[in-house]
């Protein structure tokens, strides 16, 4: 994800909330960013869902957000998640789990 893609981000979940821009920009760049290094950087086998979970409790952790708002602000920006973990998966499929051991079968099927 480039700087211009965060602050795009940025700025539509301050625009759909009440919550002010240096809040929304903590949040989403420390989620965004672990979600990255964990799914770069692990040789664990990770689910969408599962990613996601860890993201949000890591975020509200490292904030110290309140749960909720944290939640929310991440829910708003569920489009850059899922383009940040559809990007890794791409670039990195061992890491999350995606290669299987008969790659050379291509049936079509979209993993996770």
């Amino acid at each position: 994800m480039t700087d211009q893609e965060l602050n795009r981000a940025i700025q539509y979940v301050t625009a759909c909330t009440s919550y002010g821009r240096d809040t929304v920009a903590d949040i989403l760049t420390t989620g965004l960013g672990e979600m990255t290094t964990l799914a770069t950087q692990s040789s664990e086998r990770f689910e969408r869902e599962v990613l996601l979970e860890y993201v949000c409790q890591w975020t509200i952790k490292r904030t110290g957000q309140p749960e909720p708002l944290a939640r929310e602000i991440l829910g708003y920006a569920s489009r850059w998640l899922d383009e940040v973990y559809e990007e890794i998966s791409k670039r990195e499929p061992e890491s999350l789990g995606l290669i299987s051991d008969n790659d050379d079968d291509d049936d079509g099927a979209e993993p996770v």
